[in-house]
């Protein structure tokens, strides 16, 4: 049986041992996808990662300079592993940690620059389209008027559904390695998702 990712339970569990993962790909090669994006934002933009789990995606950018970052997850256990792995690396803690479940939160007036994720929204999907849905409209309540969010998945289908209220194309195809040339190719993707309007500001100008 496949892992009960919808599940508290499975990812206490989970917390409860693990001190380091990183989803579909290491967090050095997300941040090369990141960079073209990050070269347009200053080092004080806010940034959000959703499901920050055991990932140390955060300390590489804190490492470009990066500090104003919220770091997001619905399991305790995982809010204080990436806290523990921030204070390992730096040998403090200036970022954010919060609880909270990524298809509904509320961040209050905070509109961050960036938003990552590296397969959460993958977690999310495994109930159907709705909590992917919700994830959306929870990100786009807190995105920047020209904010962005740079979500990495397995499915080249992930945000291929009706109502979802931000702009989404592919911006990169990962391939994953093959046990035999003869192997069909997979790819992780890399999705950019924007608000409309900033997306129709763009094409007026």
């Amino acid at each position: 049986m496949p892992p009960e990712y919808q599940s508290k339970d499975y990812w206490h569990a989970r917390f409860g041992h693990e001190t380091s993962f990183e989803w579909l790909v290491p967090s050095a090669d997300f941040l090369k996808i990141l960079d073209p994006f990050l070269a347009r934002l200053p080092t004080t933009a806010r940034i959000l990662q959703l499901g920050c789990g055991t990932s140390d995606i955060h300390c590489l950018l804190r490492q470009r300079g990066y500090e104003h970052i919220t770091n997001m997850d619905y399991e305790p256990l995982a809010i204080g592993r990436s806290r523990d792995i921030e204070h390992k690396m730096f040998g403090d803690s200036v970022m954010s940690y919060v609880v909270a479940d990524a298809t509904d939160f509320n961040l209050g007036q905070t509109r961050f620059d960036l938003v990552i994720d590296k397969s959460t929204a993958d977690a999310v999907a495994c109930t159907g389209p709705a909590p992917v849905i919700s994830m959306t409209k929870a990100v786009k309540r807190c995105l920047a008027e020209d904010g962005m969010w740079l979500s990495l998945s397995f499915s080249a289908y992930r945000y291929d559904h009706d109502g979802m209220p931000l702009s989404v194309q592919v911006i990169n195809k990962i391939p994953t390695p093959k046990a035999k040339e003869t192997d069909p190719d997979i790819f992780h993707y890399c999705y950019l998702l924007r608000p409309m309007q900033s997306e129709a500001c763009r094409r007026s100008k």
